[in-house]
């Protein structure tokens, strides 16, 4: 069986984006808003060399809200590899959820079981590359990333800052992630120690 290391895309592997007119902090819309974070590359080489499978599991309902299309998500695909690739770090596969329940896209209207915080995509991964998930990890920066890793059975990495309405919101939502660190890079770390490497 193999293990991976399942890697939300937006606020965990790149920035979000502030939009001006809005006053939103969004996904990138276009590959010229794409920016990897800082350390991502390395933590994402570490992860390689650890010999996870390093995997995105990402809502990206832009195209169903008509924000963005295909080949536009398509084309900031191509950036995040060939940025990733600089570094000799790799993505195994990459796994979207284009569905939202308010689409304005009919096709993508509809309430999906891959939209985290169901766990449908990470078991879909699972299935096809044959992973153990109580072995591998769930990483975001969102309670949807911990509450679809603890469905899958995977021990889950939230990345940000614990605040007190964030603890309650956790309770609440029965979605404590198993650690809390700061960004990717030290999630990477932690699993190292946590893995003996």
């Amino acid at each position: 069986m193999n293990k991976a290391v399942f890697l939300d895309r937006d606020g965990t592997v790149n920035a979000m984006v502030y939009n001006r007119d809005y006053g939103t902090v969004d996904s990138p819309a276009n590959p010229d808003e794409f920016e990897l974070l800082p350390g991502v590359s390395e933590a994402i080489k570490r992860i390689n060399e650890m010999g996870f499978l390093a995997l995105v599991i990402s809502n990206q309902p832009g195209i169903a809200k008509g924000k963005f299309t295909l080949k536009i998500l398509e084309t900031i695909d191509k950036k995040m590899k060939k940025e990733l690739a600089q570094y000799s770090a790799h993505l195994d596969k990459i796994y979207y959820c284009l569905d939202h329940p308010e689409a304005i896209i009919k096709e993508y209207r509809k309430n999906s079981p891959y939209r985290k915080p169901e766990p449908g995509l990470l078991l879909k991964a699972a299935e096809e590359f044959k992973i153990d998930l109580a072995s591998s990890y769930m990483i975001g920066d969102g309670l949807t990333d911990v509450q679809a890793g603890k469905r899958a059975g995977c021990k889950t990495i939230l990345l940000g800052r614990l605040k007190c309405d964030l603890c309650k919101l956790m309770q609440d939502l029965k979605a404590k992630p198993g650690f809390i660190v700061p960004d990717l890079a030290k999630a990477v770390k932690l699993i190292e120690k946590l893995e003996g490497e």
